[in-house]
């Protein structure tokens, strides 16, 4: 499955494929909300689920960059 093909999907179908296709890496946890990252193939996919409304928010798909940095225990002020 590429990015495209992934990005075109519904949430319910992202979500199957996640949970067929996806490694499960790391999560980020803030007071509201919980992130949770997985490798698809190719790319990585991100959850988002808000613990007070106890429903995922959100799905952002990405290839790298970024959106990966909370998930690193590395930070540039370590230098």
């Amino acid at each position: 499955m590429t990015l495209y093909e992934f990005n075109i999907l519904d949430l319910n179908n992202r979500m199957e494929v996640i949970n067929k296709k996806g490694v499960y890496l790391d999560n980020y946890i803030t007071n509201y909300l919980k992130f949770n990252v997985y490798a698809v193939d190719m790319f990585f996919v991100e959850v988002e689920y808000n613990k007070q409304l106890n429903k995922i928010t959100n799905i952002r798909s990405f290839i790298g960059g970024y959106l990966l940095d909370k998930y690193s225990d590395f930070s540039i002020n370590d230098f």
